[in-house]
């Protein structure tokens, strides 16, 4: 981990809410893409359990292991020079009890160089990310849309309920985390969140008001198969870009031309 006075620490991050700083957040699996968006200068990089379905291909994040994520927030964590690494409680974790929440993470910041935890939930995770803080553990919160609770929202929808959010995102300040994610839910209410706790706010699909946005990497540069979710803005075309390279290269071998002499030792 670098100790150049330029990384992002959790109170830096904090601290951008007051200053009327965005903030940018992206996700990010391996050390590779991890290297390119800190060199970019994305503020923090979300190991998601988003991973289950960009990486491993399933249809939602419930697979996700916590031996995964330590898998994937160690590669990432020795990509980053700058940017804070936020990294997911896998599902079920957080609904075993402060003592299995408190050691799945602790994990996570020994065997990684990760600085963080996220996990799903609000009002009915205070206990938890208040054992997690006095552990000495920072947390993000992450209220709205709860993809590991798909199974009981009966898949992914808009979250209206303004009351609970508001609610939500207050007891997750009240227990000491530094900052809440919003997912899917009316601007106008992510806004009103935004005004009413200290902690920065970092949306998805939760309109512009928030302090920060995040995506989900293979979204951003235009890889996901299917559907695009509406709150998605894809930046790229890669998935083209790398049809069309690989397609090059399966006809240059099948026809001869590679290697070519400026490819092969004498």
């Amino acid at each position: 981990m670098s100790s150049d006075s330029s990384r992002m620490t959790v109170p830096k991050f904090v601290a951008m809410k007051a200053a009327g700083r965005k903030i940018t957040m992206v996700t990010a699996y391996d050390f590779a893409m991890a290297r390119l968006l800190d060199e970019v200068g994305v503020d923090a990089l979300l190991v998601g359990d988003s991973l289950a379905m960009v990486v491993q291909g399933h249809e939602n994040t419930l697979p996700a292991t916590l031996d995964h994520m330590v898998y994937h927030a160690e590669m990432v964590g020795r990509g980053v020079q700058r940017s804070l690494v936020v990294v997911d409680l896998p599902f079920p974790i957080d609904h075993l009890g402060v003592a299995e929440a408190v050691r799945a993470a602790g994990r996570i910041l020994k065997e990684t160089r990760c600085q963080a935890v996220k996990l799903e939930g609000g009002a009915d995770q205070a206990e938890v990310i208040s054992g997690l803080v006095a552990a000495g553990i920072p947390v993000m919160a992450h209220c709205g849309l709860r993809p590991q609770s798909v199974h009981q929202l009966g898949g992914y929808s808009v979250q209206r309920d303004r009351e609970r959010l508001l609610n939500d995102a207050r007891s997750a300040q009240q227990s000491g985390a530094f900052a809440v994610l919003l997912e899917c839910i009316p601007a106008d209410v992510a806004a009103e969140i935004t005004a009413a706790v200290s902690i920065p706010t970092i949306g998805i699909g939760a309109g512009p008001a928030c302090d920060g946005q995040v995506l989900v990497l293979h979204d951003l540069l235009g890889l996901t198969t299917g559907r695009v979710p509406r709150h998605v803005k894809p930046y790229a075309d890669v998935a083209t870009i790398v049809r069309e390279a690989v397609g090059r290269y399966c006809q240059e071998v099948r026809a001869g031309q590679f290697p070519g002499p400026e490819q092969t030792f004498h």
